[in-house]
């Protein structure tokens, strides 16, 4: 029986861990999602009532200018709220803990949703603009709470599993904002408010739910210094009361830690124990978003338009687009611990470079010749199968893997801002790109991807199946620091007021 020990120790999807698990991302992860999609369908009629409201107030109408001015403020708003809730996640993950930052978070979606879902009552466009930027700060803070707080209840067998359905469900509520905004259901005059006022019932759900499981138990220990609590904690989570051997491996990292306090932005930044760490997560989020995914989406009608698709069907075609990407995001969460995080990356990046430079060719010879335009919508499937395999999901997983308790708050806040900007200079800056080169847009993804690639290959190790202590390990090797509490030796020469402690 005691020879056998070690492998029932491995860690099992309990059923608290499971429902954690749902209920953080479904109450999070799934608005991001949602809100990303929900106002594409009915863009052109809350313009109209943009329109009609402006007519209501002052006996004209918005020129054409101003309203399409309006329009591209009330869709920016959503990722510079984005970019907002990012800097936010420091200062509450480390007050309110993962679990308490979560349900803080619904403030964002709640209120919102209700503005939102008033605003055409109450002849208000600029109530949809001041909800798109909470709703922003919700997706920002969201995007970066949850894989955190999913990866530190995780045991490492499961982590890379686990850390990939904040992905999914981002996908899934995508997916779901494009069916029920068909213009059979609610993409209708009198349908649009409820399309963007239904993100609050995730976060009801949420709010109702999530306070009956546990906190993170690294947080606990680490952080608020509560043996007990972490210990019952990961009693619950792992379905068993010999907890000793894991509460010893966060105790480790604890040590490792223990002079570091709670590491900051900037200071992050000056430690050499880090350097490679926080190098190859700018790199990763930018790669992710510069790499062209929401100019793909973008492009995507016109391109199913140009192979002939009506223009009534597009919305449905758009839907099966969606319906791939959550497929193959669930595939991501059943191969990453086999294959590895590194493989999948390798895998996403080379596929989305294949896909960029066959559509750019594609697009230039689709007026010579007939069948080109089906290669581009092959091209656009193939994008989205390599981004969901890859790019989309593993980023966030490898930022709670590769940093320690005191500098992941740091990190994910490094990493939201980056992955928030990048999404809102493509969104600025890829219509006028568009104009500009055409066709031949999509060479600029190809290269950001190709470079991503090349980097991932040379720099970035695999993670899978190792402790948080193992890969701070692999790390202080790359980065010729002392293998025994780099953090510690660096921080004597830091000044005090650099350091949150």
């Amino acid at each position: 029986m005691e020879q056998q020990d070690p492998i029932k120790k491995e860690g099992r999807l309990t059923p608290v861990l499971a429902l954690a698990t749902l209920i953080a991302a479904f109450g999070s992860s799934f608005q991001y999602g949602y809100n990303v999609a929900a106002v594409n369908s009915p863009a052109e009629l809350m313009k109209a009532f943009y329109n009609e409201t402006h007519y209501s107030r002052f006996s004209e109408y918005i020129s054409e200018f101003s309203l399409t001015l309006l329009w591209s403020i009330s869709v920016s708003m959503f990722p510079f709220g984005g970019f907002v809730g990012s800097l936010m996640v420091g200062p509450l993950v480390n007050r309110l803990g993962r679990k308490g930052t979560l349900l803080f978070n619904n403030i964002f979606s709640i209120v919102p949703a209700i503005l939102m879902g008033t605003s055409k009552t109450a002849r208000s466009y600029e109530m949809i603009i001041l909800s798109r930027l909470l709703v922003g700060i919700c997706a920002g803070l969201s995007s970066n709470v949850v894989p955190m707080y999913l990866g530190e209840l995780s045991p490492k067998n499961l982590r890379g599993a686990l850390g990939v359905v904040p992905q999914l469900f981002i996908t899934v509520g995508i997916l779901v904002a494009q069916i029920v905004g068909l213009r059979s259901l609610l993409a209708t005059e009198e349908g649009w408010p409820i399309l963007l006022g239904l993100t609050a019932i995730p976060a009801a759900l949420q709010l109702l739910l999530l306070p009956f499981f546990p906190e993170s138990p690294r947080y606990l220990l680490i952080q608020k210094k509560d043996a007990a609590a972490a210990k019952n904690a990961l009693k619950r989570l792992r379905g068993w009361d010999d907890v000793d051997a894991e509460m010893e491996e966060i105790q480790l990292e604890d040590e490792a830690e223990k002079a570091a306090g709670i590491i900051s932005v900037l200071t992050m930044f000056r430690m050499r124990s880090l350097r490679w760490q926080v190098i190859s997560i700018i790199i990763l989020m930018g790669g992710q978003q510069l790499s062209g995914v929401n100019a793909i989406y973008y492009y995507a009608d016109q391109i199913y338009l140009s192979a002939g698709v009506k223009d009534q069907d597009v919305q449905y075609v758009t839907v099966g687009t969606g319906a791939v990407n959550v497929l193959m995001t669930i595939c991501a969460v059943f191969v990453v611990e086999y294959l590895g995080r590194r493989a999948l990356l390798l895998l996403g990046f080379s596929v989305c470079f294949i896909a960029c430079c066959v559509l750019t060719v594609a697009l230039a010879l689709q007026d010579r010749v007939s069948w080109m335009p089906y290669i581009s919508i092959v091209c656009v499937i193939c994008y989205v199968i390599g981004h969901a395999l890859g790019p989309s999901p593993i980023p966030a997983l490898l930022i709670t893997e590769v940093f320690l308790q005191s500098s992941r708050s740091a990190a994910y806040m490094v990493g939201g801002t980056v992955h928030w900007l990048s999404n809102f200079a493509v969104g600025l800056v890829f219509p006028f790109i568009q104009v500009g080169l055409g066709a031949y847009s999509f060479i600029i993804f190809a290269v950001i991807c190709l470079l991503t690639t090349i980097y991932i290959f040379l720099i970035v190790p695999e993670t899978k199946g190792k402790t948080f202590v193992e890969i701070n390990h692999i790390f202080t090797k790359m980065n010729k620091v002392s293998d025994v509490h780099p953090a510690k030796d660096e921080l004597k020469d830091i000044p005090l007021s650099a350091v949150e402690l």
